[in-house]
């Protein structure tokens, strides 16, 4: 397994907008919760196209993680105050979701809407 997508831990205490996550080469990633759910990857949001695409959220309600779940040994899922859940994140596109100002940086960093 490629350590760059090993999760080792994640924090997302309650009352916060931002989790991170602890990954296996070292790197602490930085997650506001607007590019979790803005991102979300379930059907539901971005329906059966293939293309992700950010979908804005204006409800504070919207961006509180109450639950996270790991699935299997590739992925977290995400449970968020208004019940939503289905969004299966692996490893490997939560680290490009990286918001710290390392990844933020990198030519290998997808485009992401400004905040």
């Amino acid at each position: 397994m490629d350590r760059r997508t090993q999760c080792k831990a994640v924090r997302s205490p309650r009352g916060t907008k931002v989790t991170e996550n602890e990954w296996g080469d070292g790197h602490r990633g930085v997650y506001p919760h607007v590019i979790l759910r803005g991102y979300c990857p379930c059907a539901g949001c971005q329906g059966h196209e293939g293309t992700i695409k950010f979908i804005e959220v204006t409800d504070g309600a919207m961006l509180e993680i109450v639950d996270i779940e790991p699935t299997g040994n590739y992925a977290l899922r995400f449970e968020w105050f208004d019940g939503h859940g289905s969004g299966i994140f692996t490893f490997k596109y939560l680290r490009a979701l990286c918001q710290c100002p390392e990844c933020k940086k990198s030519d290998e960093h997808p485009p992401l809407p400004r905040m």
